[in-house]
């Protein structure tokens, strides 16, 4: 074949690829673009199969006990809700609490921490971690490459039965871009759905929330994806020292990520070591429990005043995140039908 041709033919597979992708993802209205980089990895639904049924699997752990969503739960928002640090494999005890896994798309960096920069690279860690999945990627590789069910999936995905690192972690980078949640109560008003609006406690809630919040956890993604101190006392046990085990830098030192509180609502506990079981109980840290530090986030150094009305207030609005059409998205769920 010419030279011409074949890069006609090349052309002709990437804008279909793109097309697809197009099919498949579309950013909300009025939302930034996309972070990840979709034209390395354009969506495909039979991928998407691939990577979801890859999630559900708990042969990814070593002793095939602990799968992805036994700490990303999809009716939980993707995180767990009955303890407050992650469990591994033989009941061994994480130190964090599992993040949510929701608008990934957006995303620059991953864990607490930041110790993942790329979507691909994440299944990686937990995959890896002694005190979670306490596997190997090339073991992993070799488990499944023995199941017919993944040698169909994948020569769906990729027109191969052949198994790489490379398309087991794509595929499963393909499921979790999906969570998308842009369809909460909030997101209806804010695009002005008919017959949708705050009520007034909400109202209230939510110019509490721009007033004392937002700079952190700004809109519409309610996070500004940063590292910041938010003046938890220090786990005397976890030791926890945060961004600076990454970084190495002092003025990390204390520093998480900031998280999303798209429906937080149903993400209890809360803070990077599950230490607050209730709203309530955040909102009660912010207005009077705030710990000094040298790397205190510089809007929390005078504390949050809020009176107890403000309080149910703003709880007010922040249930208005909850997205009932993602929590309850049957194509996040676990696929029976592929069984």
């Amino acid at each position: 074949m010419k030279r011409l041709e074949v890069s006609c033919l090349i052309l002709i597979l990437v804008l279909v690829s793109f097309r697809y992708t197009e099919q498949l993802w579309k950013t909300p209205t009025d939302w930034p673009e996309p972070v990840y980089n979709f034209k390395k990895n354009p969506l495909d639904s039979a991928t998407i199969q691939l990577g979801r049924v890859l999630f559900y699997d708990p042969v990814l752990s070593s002793d095939s006990t602990i799968s992805c969503a036994s700490c990303h739960s999809p009716y939980n928002a993707f995180t767990h809700v009955d303890h407050a640090l992650s469990h591994g494999i033989k009941d061994r005890i994480g130190t964090r609490n599992s993040p949510v896994l929701v608008n990934l798309a957006w995303g620059k960096s991953f864990m607490w921490d930041g110790a993942v920069n790329h979507l691909d690279m994440q299944a990686l860690a937990p995959l890896e971690n002694h005190l979670e999945m306490d596997e190997n990627l090339s073991h992993v590789l070799k488990k499944i490459g023995r199941q017919e069910k993944y040698k169909r999936l994948f020569k769906l995905a990729f027109h191969s039965e052949t198994i790489t690192g490379e398309r087991f972690l794509k595929a499963i980078s393909q499921f979790m871009l999906t969570l998308v949640s842009s369809n909460s109560k909030y997101d209806q008003v804010t695009r002005g759905d008919k017959g949708i609006q705050f009520t007034e406690q909400e109202k209230k809630g939510y110019e509490l929330f721009k007033a004392n919040c937002a700079s952190c956890h700004t809109e519409p993604l309610f996070t500004n994806h940063t590292f910041q101190n938010n003046g938890l006392a220090p786990d005397s046990l976890l030791q926890d020292i945060g961004r600076m085990k990454i970084t190495q830098r002092q003025t990390d030192s204390l520093k998480f990520k900031v998280p999303t509180l798209r429906n937080i609502e149903r993400s209890a506990p809360y803070m990077h070591d599950g230490r607050y079981r209730s709203l309530q109980m955040v909102l009660f840290h912010y207005s009077s429990d705030i710990h000094s530090s040298p790397t205190l986030a510089s809007q929390l150094r005078n504390g949050i005043n809020l009176s107890e009305d403000d309080k149910r207030n703003l709880i007010a609005f922040l249930k208005t995140l909850t997205d009932n059409t993602f929590l309850n998205n049957k194509q996040f769920q676990y696929p029976r039908t592929l069984e």
